[in-house]
């Protein structure tokens, strides 16, 4: 994800989709030098698992709320809330620590440090998408960064890969950035891609 101002503009839609319409979530991203560090612990599982459908790594995520598809129409409202939320709010300390996967399906690495911090701000950040007139019912957060998914003549390979993340623990960084994000490509086989819409510095004292 980029690191986009508050003036960013919704992703272009896919041709094969309406345009009216943009999925949608809220989320931190980790710095480059965090991204890096996990690249390198995960080259044994990209060089035994080359057909898993890998993230980029430049869309890696924290997601704190996924709206789901919403009208192009509905996300300006989405601006204020958010970024009065980030205004007022200072840098969390994460870390990504460890392996795991959901259903042998879904690869990802979790996350460390102030994660009372991080509850409270995604229940901020669904509220604010609540005052902006968004519908949102998401499941409770379960803090983690997802790297990849599993082709379906090939699930084994998904929990090898969290095995070998095990014993990761990455260095500590600051959460300095709120973004609001857009996918309208990767509805295929091919990974999903996301660009930021706007993102907010976090000012709080």
């Amino acid at each position: 994800m980029t690191e986009a101002s508050g003036h960013g503009s919704v992703p272009h839609a896919d041709p094969g989709r309406p345009a009216s319409t943009t999925r949608v979530f809220i989320a931190l991203a980790p710095p480059d030098e965090a991204k890096d560090e996990l690249a390198r612990a995960l080259a044994p599982a990209y060089a035994a698992h080359p057909r898993m459908r890998w993230n980029r790594i430049e869309d890696w995520h924290i997601t704190l709320a996924f709206l789901g598809e919403l009208p192009v129409a509905a996300v300006p409202a989405l601006r204020a809330p958010l970024a009065e939320l980030a205004s007022a709010r200072r840098p969390l300390a994460l870390a990504l620590r460890g392996g795991g996967h959901f259903d042998e399906r879904v690869l990802w690495t979790g996350i460390a440090g102030d994660l009372d911090g991080l509850h409270r701000l995604a229940g901020d950040v669904r509220a604010a998408v609540g005052e902006a007139g968004v519908p949102f019912t998401g499941r409770p957060l379960r803090p983690h960064l997802t790297l990849a998914r599993a082709r379906r003549d090939d699930i084994a390979a998904v929990p090898r890969a969290a095995e070998g993340l095990a014993g990761f623990t990455g260095i500590p960084w600051r959460a300095a950035r709120l973004h609001l994000v857009g996918s309208d490509f990767g509805r295929g086989p091919g990974p999903i891609r996301y660009g930021d819409i706007a993102s907010w510095p976090f000012e709080g004292p």
